[in-house]
């Protein structure tokens, strides 16, 4: 009896970030299909975007380096680049966007390491479309500045182009900027410029360039860009195991999970998320700025802090709660083994 109960509790704490992190919150914005993968081979959709009429999509890891380009309207593969044989870990694709930028060019992230152990990783830029294509691209080493990660969200600025990897983490994640210019010789070391929910596994630029979404299995942050203020804390739809997201050049935003077959899901947003990635209304930040310069024309303290909106303070996400009680779970299970070998 005593070795079930064990037994048991070890598997709770393994299952709980998981089953917290899809449990959590008040019911997430409307979805519709927009298509689903025809073909067999991708089984494991793990980056996502969405440009010149195409949707392009790698697999997890496990695959060899390629990048299927599929056509929306039929959710048939019309082109595949393989760009490498032996990947790392590829998790993530972004628009190569930005001053110069090519059409038919995405950014691919070799980022990903489950242990935790990489202290550097690799982006390539390679060209996609319709047809099969061979080229390689231009591969470049990002180091990060504070030991190993994991990674799965890999962003573009639009403006800037310059990219930007988030690290994937039960208590929240880091968001990390690459350099201005790259060099393809030498390591090119990140600079953390802020914070992203728990359990990162992509993200995605709005058009403004103002602002970015970041998702996670159950749930999704819409963030100010380059402040990193929280603007919007979403649920997202069921999904056997949600892995991408893209912002197409109209603000569509798309879901794409693992799985063969898998549906890509079109997210509705609320109203006034959408007002503000859309730019019709002013966002907390641009809020903020405007409240400092009257309060400093009117004689005030600008760092005198007024409560309004209660919402705006909730900066505590269903993912963050489910990392830290995934922690606890994690203690819990390693007290019950250390206690299982000495009997």
């Amino acid at each position: 009896m005593r070795e079930r109960v064990i037994d048991g509790l070890l598997a709770a704490a393994v299952a709980l970030p998981f089953a917290v992190g899809l449990g959590v919150g008040p019911g997430g914005p409307d979805a519709e299909v927009a298509f689903a993968f025809r073909d067999p081979a991708v089984v494991e959709s793990s980056g996502l975007v969405a440009r010149d009429g195409l949707v392009l999509t790698t697999n997890d890891s496990g695959d060899t380096g390629r990048v299927f380009a599929v056509d929306p309207a039929t959710g048939r593969t019309v082109g595949v680049t393989t760009w490498s044989q032996d990947p790392v870990d590829v998790e993530a694709l972004a628009p190569a966007d930005g001053p110069g930028a090519r059409p038919g060019e995405v950014w691919v992230g070799d980022i990903g390491d489950n242990p935790g152990e990489r202290t550097s990783v690799s982006v390539s830029r390679v060209a996609v479309g319709r047809g099969a294509l061979g080229a390689a691209g231009t591969t470049y080493e990002l180091v990060y500045p504070d030991g190993g990660q994991d990674a799965e969200t890999l962003l573009v600025e639009p403006r800037s182009g310059r990219l930007l990897v988030a690290s994937k983490a039960f208590l929240g994640g880091t968001l990390y900027r690459a350099p201005a210019r790259l060099s393809p010789d030498a390591p090119n070391r990140l600079e953390p410029v802020g914070s992203v929910l728990s359990i990162a596994t992509d993200g995605a630029f709005f058009p403004d360039g103002r602002h970015l979404v970041v998702r996670g299995y159950g749930g999704a942050v819409v963030y100010a860009w380059p402040s990193m203020e929280e603007v919007a804390d979403l649920d997202l739809p069921a999904q056997q195991q949600g892995e991408g997201i893209a912002v197409d050049e109209d603000g569509r935003v798309l879901l794409s999970s693992e799985g063969q077959y898998a549906e890509v899901l079109e997210l509705d947003l609320p109203a006034d998320v959408r007002a503000v990635v859309d730019g019709s209304v002013a966002d907390r930040a641009d809020r903020a700025g405007q409240a400092d310069r009257a309060g400093r024309e009117a004689g005030r303290d600008p760092d005198l802090v007024t409560v309004t909106d209660t919402a705006e303070l909730t900066l505590l996400t269903g993912w963050m709660l489910g990392g830290a009680l995934a922690v606890l779970g994690l203690l819990v299970g390693l007290v019950v083994l250390l206690l299982r070998r000495r009997r």
